[in-house]
């Protein structure tokens, strides 16, 4: 079984090896930029639709595209793709999970590490021929409570890497985890979590259930002097209330996921020396690259085999 047609919209940077293996599971591919003014005329006889994570595939967009059967994600987020809906037309979403769950673990205490230690600051020193320790100070993850808000893979692989360093791990999640627990990572309600927490790290999905959930009540609660990291998106939290906290200076608040953001709000939040912003970096390895696109492919092949892969709906 082959798709009729393929529509990607927007290109998603595959290695030649996975085009190929796309090129062979549909008699037609189309790949459009998205704001081509051609999609509109090639949605009407698609039965497939691959896109990356930015890319809406709203109710509209569903309805303009009579024939279509199958959305592919190249992303772990869909929250752009409205999944719901699509169920309701028969149409399976899948995305890919799973692929960054290292790197964006990995990258999680790379910038603890770095603000903590005041990394920055010794490589600009160096550079300037100062090789004086005064001045410095420093805390060590270890005996901090370390909360960690949704233990999905990424919040899990967090977890294991903050028990390592020896840390107070708590969690909370929409689910316990029982096999987590064993291990000596405690479950805490959501608002003691926040409050206690020295370090706080964020890993849900964007949904309907988590936008906002750092809302301004608990935003309010975080303990003084906590460096909380967001490597998820930004719509988690209330903005206006979180600038207001930073502004205080009693806590460091890092992300990395600026190109969600309105430029404007990054401009601003940028000035304040307790506000880290990263480009969208967390997920970057060269084993995750790889596995994101083999995991892709591969949903779309067991779709056509009939036993869809990560399918969300």
């Amino acid at each position: 079984m082959k798709f009729k047609k393929i529509l990607v919209m927007d290109e998603l940077g595959l290695d030649k090896e996975y085009w190929k293996s796309i090129d062979s599971l549909c008699e037609k591919k189309i790949v459009l930029t998205l704001n081509s003014p051609e999609i509109k005329e090639h949605l009407k006889d698609a039965d497939c639709i691959l896109v990356k994570f930015l890319a809406r595939v709203d109710k509209k967009i569903i309805d303009a595209t009579p024939k279509l059967k199958y959305v592919g994600v190249l992303a772990t987020g869909y929250g752009r793709v409205d999944a719901d809906y699509a169920k309701t037309k028969g149409i399976s979403v899948c995305n890919v999970p799973g692929f960054s769950t290292e790197s964006v673990a990995e990258f999680v205490f790379a910038t603890i590490l770095e603000h903590i230690r005041d990394l920055e600051r010794g490589k600009k020193q160096i550079r300037e021929g100062n090789y004086s320790e005064g001045g410095f100070s420093a805390i060590e993850i270890k005996g901090k409570v370390f909360g960690i808000l949704g233990l999905g893979r990424i919040g899990g692989r967090t977890a294991e890497l903050a028990l390592a360093f020896g840390a107070d791990v708590r969690y909370w999640s929409r689910n316990r985890k029982k096999e987590f627990e064993k291990r000596g990572i405690k479950y805490e309600d959501a608002d003691e979590l926040i409050k206690n927490s020295d370090i706080l790290s964020l890993h849900f999905a964007k949904t309907k259930d988590t936008e906002n959930f750092l809302n301004e009540q608990r935003i309010k609660t975080i303990k003084k002097g906590a460096v909380v990291i967001n490597t998820s998106p930004m719509e988690l939290l209330d903005l206006k209330t979180l600038e207001k906290r930073i502004q205080k200076g009693d806590i460091t608040f890092i992300l990395d996921h600026s190109d969600e953001m309105k430029p404007e709000d990054v401009k601003r939040l940028v000035q304040y020396k307790n506000c880290i912003i990263y480009p969208p970096i967390a997920y970057l390895s060269k084993e995750g690259r790889i596995i994101k696109q083999k995991i892709f492919v591969e949903n779309i092949e067991n779709f056509l085999k009939g036993n869809s892969t990560n399918k969300v709906n």
